[in-house]
């Protein structure tokens, strides 16, 4: 009897977690579906209010990107993009303020903090 309960609980709880972990993956990949595509769409009066360090958006060629957790890894000082947070910066992104543009590399990365579009 004590057999049965213990085989039967085991199986109902890795039964749970794998339940757990295919919703999560399937809900992380619907939220990267969407951001690629365009779907999530946000007001620029929704962009304003991320306008920190601690919670930075910033709009870059019409493609919304949160930039709150790369800051700290930046190669400047977050003080040089912290001003870009909560409007278009698509001008200091693509001039760096020095007339020279970010590297294909950045570009890149940029791409993998993207979370949607504006919203014409």
């Amino acid at each position: 009897m004590m057999r049965a309960l213990y085989l039967g609980s085991t199986g109902v709880f890795w039964c749970a977690v794998a339940a757990i972990w295919a919703a999560s993956q399937w809900w992380d990949a619907g939220e990267t579906q969407r951001a690629k595509s365009g779907d999530v769409r946000y007001r620029l009066d929704e962009i304003a209010r991320h306008d920190r360090a601690a919670d930075c958006w910033m709009v870059i060629d019409d493609a919304v990107y949160d930039l709150t957790a790369y800051l700290p890894q930046h190669p400047t000082k977050p003080e040089v993009i912290v001003p870009y947070c909560g409007k278009d910066a698509t001008f200091a992104y693509r001039t760096k303020n020095r007339g020279r543009p970010h590297s294909t590399y950045a570009d890149g990365m940029l791409r993998s903090h993207r979370i949607g579009t504006v919203a014409k």
